[in-house]
């Protein structure tokens, strides 16, 4: 079975078990196409098959017990075994890169606790930025707190991508659909981060002029 029916099969036999491995290997260090899954299973959900909402709460779950696993492990081998890893023959299968796992590290030192939210939100990011947080034993409940919230809203996103898909796109046409839409629903999720960027830098101003005022 190749890749392609790989995860043709998932799709076609989508339940919510499924959907939690699948995430949950989605937030590892294996490629996984997460935009593939949930937007098939927020179809589903469209005919009835599934509730969306449970949909989302099943990735959601996937994607902190993914985090999780990767946390631990980056915290009990250490950053020089990690490396090592990255550059190794499997690491290279896996599709990893010591460049991007550096931007994944310089994201998160500069970001600190935000960065596992944003992480999550960002295609190249959200499934290494479990591996800096583990190298700075950063508390396990905020990773846990931190991956619940950007993955929720990235989740809610695709689901509800896939479900406005049922009444215009054949079940046969749904895969090539998503594929070319996936540009659109990455920069759907940039606009959303940009959004809450600027919603943060507005009421720090906010405050910050309000403080003026009353000293």
């Amino acid at each position: 079975m190749n890749f392609a029916s790989f995860i043709q099969w998932c799709i076609d036999n989508l339940n919510y078990g499924i959907i939690i491995i699948l995430m949950a290997i989605e937030s590892t260090v294996i490629p996984l196409p997460s935009e593939l899954i949930v937007p098939s299973a927020g179809y589903k959900s469209a005919s009835g098959e599934l509730n969306i909402f449970l949909v989302i709460i099943a990735a959601t779950i996937g994607n902190n017990i993914g985090a999780v696993i990767i946390y631990y492990l980056s915290k009990w081998i250490g950053r020089p075994l990690v490396i090592s890893f990255i550059n190794c023959r499997i690491g290279k299968l896996l599709l990893l890169n010591e460049n991007k796992f550096h931007h994944a590290e310089e994201f998160f030192n500069k970001h600190g606790n935000s960065a596992i939210f944003f992480g999550r939100l960002i295609p190249g990011v959200r499934h290494l930025i479990s591996i800096p947080a583990g190298l700075a034993k950063m508390k396990l409940s905020r990773l846990i707190m931190y991956t619940t919230l950007g993955s929720s809203i990235r989740n809610t996103i695709l689901a509800f991508t896939g479900y406005s898909f049922y009444k215009v796109v054949p079940e046969n046409l749904l895969l090539s659909k998503i594929t070319y839409y996936n540009s659109i629903i990455t920069k759907t999720i940039w606009g959303i981060i940009l959004l809450i960027v600027i919603v943060i830098i507005f009421n720090y101003c906010r405050k910050s002029i309000i403080s003026r005022k009353t000293n």
